[in-house]
């Protein structure tokens, strides 16, 4: 059977650094850390009291107050990065056949600033059920993708992937295997995360797995640093408009560039903790590069999971040389998350924004806050330290990990009739 082919269309995004795809780009490019001291809730009690957290983001003007009330804040943030997508894919829905468009939506958590004010005004209570009746419907991660497809009229193929850190990641895959079977001609694909309350907050901490540089939150992400110690939680969303190649040739799309692969894979080791020896890691990017039909050779950046934690960024390095050889010496490898945070089921889809758009512009976004090398790295390897870098860049890989081991790799090149 021979596959379609798959390319980028359109992208949105509304991060820690930018609320837009090109103040997203230009703020990787400039090093910007969306790392402060959090503003939505009272951090006196906590352990970590900074997040990355989305700036200047107004539901109400957006939605209307009425219906964002409905919405939990993972589903504002999906549909502001959709509806920029969207129109950056020039989308005329009425000239498109929508049985043939899908959604497919990534989340780790999904609505979880809707079960904790739930929760918290029911135990406040006399004991009454006194639900909001939108309390359910606001808070499964599967509405996000349900709201996207009621707001544009679209038929396809619509569900959520929940897989950690790597949700998105698997939204990509899964839209792109729908894509080069022939079962539609595009999807709305990406995720979205809303963590930034207490229960966030609070859980991360109790694990031990947050930055507490409270002294200093515009340097605490600082992956493959010395001292990094934990990972600084993020909000936001991302979209990519993924579509069968004629498809958008018939419709005069620009390209920004063809997917061509994703792997998936398991760590098959530890609820939490990635494999040691990187085996689950090496897997997933084997399989994505397979599954491209590409090599080593061919990726000249990749955008690692890097989340700034003592055990995750050693393991990760060692699986890119155990997948890449001595092709490691000459990619790129940065981590945007020293810029984002960690936006979990978001991640995936913001990072590939940012690998595609390396491809797209030929220029690596820097790794930032980078102050002590640490000597568990082979001094060799590029780390696209502090400043981005001017390069061809060919194809570039992006990973996304997840609790519970999950793996998935995704894969962008740059487009060729």
């Amino acid at each position: 059977m021979e596959f379609k082919r798959v390319v980028v269309t359109g992208l949105g995004a509304l991060t820690p650094i930018g609320n837009s795809v090109p103040e997203y780009w230009d703020g990787l490019l400039n090093g910007v850390s969306g790392a402060a001291l959090i503003k939505s809730f009272d951090t006196t009690n906590f352990k970590t009291k900074f997040a990355c957290e989305v700036k200047n983001f107004d539901a109400d003007a957006f939605l209307g107050r009425k219906d964002a009330r409905k919405l939990d804040p993972f589903v504002q943030y999906a549909l502001y990065a959709v509806d920029e997508a969207v129109k950056d894919a020039e989308l005329d829905f009425d000239k498109l056949d929508t049985n043939r468009i899908g959604v497919i939506w990534g989340s780790g958590i999904g609505g979880l600033k809707t079960f904790l004010d739930e929760v918290v005004n029911f135990a406040k209570g006399d004991g009454s059920p006194r639900f909001n009746p939108f309390f359910i419907p606001k808070m499964i991660a599967d509405i996000a993708p349900g709201h996207i497809s009621i707001k544009y009229g679209l038929r396809g193929p619509n569900f959520t992937t929940v897989s950690a850190c790597a949700s998105s990641n698997n939204s990509l895959i899964d839209a792109f295997n729908y894509l080069r079977l022939g079962k539609a001609n595009m999807f709305i694909s990406g995720g979205s995360e809303a963590i930034i309350n207490e229960a966030g907050i609070g859980g991360f901490n109790a694990m031990h797995a947050l930055s507490t540089r409270n002294d200093d939150p515009a340097t605490a992400s600082r992956p493959f640093d010395l001292d990094r110690d934990g990972f600084v939680a993020g909000e936001g969303a991302g979209t990519i408009i993924l579509e069968e190649l004629e498809h958008a040739k018939a419709r005069g799309a620009k390209i920004y560039a063809e997917m061509v692969g994703g792997g998936m894979s398991a760590d098959a080791y530890h609820m939490t903790a990635p494999h040691p020896e990187g085996l689950g890691a090496t897997l997933v990017m084997k399989a994505a590069l397979e599954d491209a039909g590409l090599t080593p050779a061919d990726i000249d950046y990749v955008n690692v999971h890097g989340t700034s934690t003592p055990l995750g960024d050693p393991q990760e390095i060692k699986a890119i040389q155990q997948a890449y050889g001595d092709e490691i010496y000459r990619i790129n490898i940065s981590s945007t998350k020293s810029m984002t945070g960690h936006l979990l089921g978001a991640a995936g889809a913001v990072e590939a924004i940012a690998a595609i758009l390396a491809v797209k512009n030929d220029v690596i976004p820097p790794t930032i806050n980078h102050f002590t090398d640490d000597p568990a790295f082979d001094p060799r390897i590029n780390f696209t330290f502090n400043k981005a870098q001017q390069r061809e860049v060919r194809a570039a890989q992006s990973n996304g990990f997840g609790f519970g081991g999950h793996n998935a790799s995704v894969i962008f090149k740059k487009y060729e009739e």
